[in-house]
């Protein structure tokens, strides 16, 4: 046979051997960089997906860092509720790599734009609007609780060990003036939306690199010896402002995340990469990985996700691997990530019939 330059290698470097004749969770499609044992302290942040990640991690013993844990008594499912014990810090989902780079500064003194929205006398941290459900009752209130996040956020991030970090969207809303970038749509949770005040943007690569340089450098300055693990969140947009069809739209962003998230694995030793993204959606699966809304992926599909992961961490036992999956996704499923973009939902118009 003529020599070339594919004789030789490994089956994970074919589709018919790595993919088509695979298992949906090969376990050879994750080589970690640097090691994630149960005494590593690991700060999680992103986009709803980001949740299960966290959980999974406390699951197997991992210290994952809790900066602001719900007081003693509390009901875990109002803990949720409130924002608690979802992230390493009440920050809520954070959508973009700009808002991560935005609450960083804010750490050090900048200060964004309309701190604060109002909805019926109530007023809400614009910044974290999903984690006071019922707003609050004064303006000062708002900002005496975001100092306190802020220093809570600033501990947290001086202990950690690794980020992981789950890059949900590109497309944000932002106070066009200053830049100031916001999880939500104002208007959405709370606050009134302006069109002379407030656009819609859509982040590229050369964007986001930029973005990530500037966070990756403030937290540097913090804790130098701080690695990232990043994962794309497959969940699918819930909806577009870009005037493309939603799933176009939706393939355009995770797209561009996931160069992103090549391109830093691949200029640092410290930054690393877990396919999550391609482990949901994989061709090698012979049923749908998402629930009925074709959004949520299933909870078996997630505790699969998290077991390669833990087992390419030598954290999970691969004996029992196949019998865990099924009894952790079932527990999963009976506490679903929260959410913010699916209230987008409550805008749609009516179905109709094609």
């Amino acid at each position: 046979m003529t020599r070339s330059p594919y004789s030789g290698l490994p089956q994970r470097a074919f589709w018919r051997g790595g993919v088509a004749g695979a298992s949906p969770f090969p376990p050879d499609i994750y080589r970690p960089k640097f090691a994630v044992t149960r005494d590593t302290r690991v700060f999680t942040a992103g986009s709803c997906f980001a949740q299960h990640v966290g959980a999974a991690m406390k699951g197997a013993g991992i210290k994952v860092i809790d900066a602001e844990p719900a007081r003693r008594g509390l009901p875990p499912e109002t803990a949720k509720r409130f924002g608690y014990g979802v992230y390493s810090a009440r920050f809520g989902n954070i959508y973009t790599v700009k808002q991560f780079r935005q609450l960083v500064e804010e750490m050090g003194g900048a200060q964004p734009a309309l701190p604060v929205w109002e909805k019926d006398g109530r007023f809400w941290d614009a910044q974290r609007p999903g984690v006071e459900p019922d707003g609050l009752a004064t303006p000062e209130i708002v900002q005496e609780m975001r100092a306190q996040h802020l220093a809570a956020l600033a501990r947290a991030l001086q202990e950690a060990d690794v980020i992981v970090f789950t890059l949900g969207l590109t497309e944000a809303w932002e106070h066009t003036a200053t830049g100031t970038v916001y999880p939500t749509a104002p208007g959405t949770i709370a606050g009134t939306f302006d069109p002379g005040l407030f656009r819609f943007a859509n982040h590229g690569v050369a964007d986001i690199i930029e973005d990530f340089a500037a966070l990756e450098e403030a937290l540097s300055a913090l804790n130098p010896d701080l690695k990232w693990l990043l994962t794309v969140s497959p969940v699918p947009l819930a909806a577009t402002a870009s005037g493309e069809h939603v799933l176009p739209a939706t393939v355009r962003s995770k797209s561009v995340l996931r160069v992103v998230c090549d391109m830093l694995a691949d200029s640092s030793d410290r930054i690393d990469y877990f396919p999550s993204y391609e482990l949901v959606t994989s061709p090698a699966h012979d049923h749908s990985v998402f629930a009925d809304d074709l959004r949520s992926v299933r909870p078996e599909i997630v505790a699969q996700i998290m077991q390669t992961f833990l087992q390419a961490h030598g954290l999970a036992d691969p004996c029992e691997e196949g019998a865990k999956a099924p009894e952790e996704g079932r527990e999963t499923a009976q506490d679903e990530a929260i959410c913010e973009d699916i209230l987008l939902d409550a805008f749609a118009p009516e179905s109709r019939e094609p």
